[in-house]
């Protein structure tokens, strides 16, 4: 199902993921996981895989649920915020030219992660960071739970239908649909279940990005999912 365009004249908004959407962060999270694991004396493939699948706190109920898992959570959080300030960082292609070109007001970023740690990443990789950042601590329910996305607009002065979402996994997928908006996918080499695009990398994406805030992107045939 594709998601109906707004009426000429609406103004319309970008809701950005960011890890793995905006940012290429999969080997810093790797090596986060595998010195947290290797400082608990666990397999640190086996707690990745299911660092992959789970929240910090599922993970760790699954993989050494002996210790408190609040303790555990410390020690993360100690280890990725020393990977913002040290760790090497890159942008995906087209990122810096889209978040430039998009209107003041016009997009918001919703990250499970901090904002103190995105504000960092977007720091060593040049990219402008917007007024509105909703992360971790801004919401109770994290994705696929539509609040995140649904504050977001909130606090834009959007309504659902006239919000974009560009993420890459799928429980910010599901999020975004459940908040009743356009959900495009991104930096997959296939499509996420439920998206109403699909392009196999953010440049791909940008001109349509681009279009559709200006609202001019082409309606697409319902149920089409193009690669780009």
């Amino acid at each position: 199902m594709i998601g109906e365009p707004a009426q000429p004249g609406t103004k319309k908004y970008v809701l950005f993921d960011v890890d793995g959407t905006l940012i290429d962060a999969v080997d810093n999270q790797r090596r986060v996981w595998r010195v947290w694991a290797k400082r608990y004396g666990l397999d640190p493939d086996e707690v990745y895989q299911v660092a992959l699948r789970t929240r910090p706190m599922e993970t760790f109920a699954q993989v050494i649920p002996t210790r408190d898992p609040r303790e555990c959570l410390a020690a993360l959080h100690d280890l990725e915020d020393e990977d913002v300030r040290s760790g090497m960082y890159t942008a995906f292609d087209g990122a810096s030219e889209l978040l430039h070109a998009l209107p003041s007001g016009s997009w918001a970023l919703v990250t499970s992660n901090y904002a103190h740690r995105v504000r960092g990443r977007f720091s060593r990789t040049g990219l402008p960071v917007p007024d509105v950042v909703v992360d971790a601590a801004s919401v109770e329910e994290g994705k696929p739970s539509p609040v995140p996305y649904l504050l977001a607009a909130k606090r834009l002065g959007a309504e659902p239908a006239d919000c974009l979402v560009i993420e890459d996994a799928p429980s910010g997928v599901q999020s975004g649909l459940r908040a009743g908006m356009t959900v495009w996918g991104v930096n997959t080499p296939i499509a996420v279940d439920g998206v109403h695009r699909h392009f196999g990398s953010l440049r791909a994406a940008v001109p349509d990005i681009l279009a559709f805030t200006s609202a001019t992107h082409p309606h697409q045939p319902e149920g089409s999912t193009p690669e780009e």
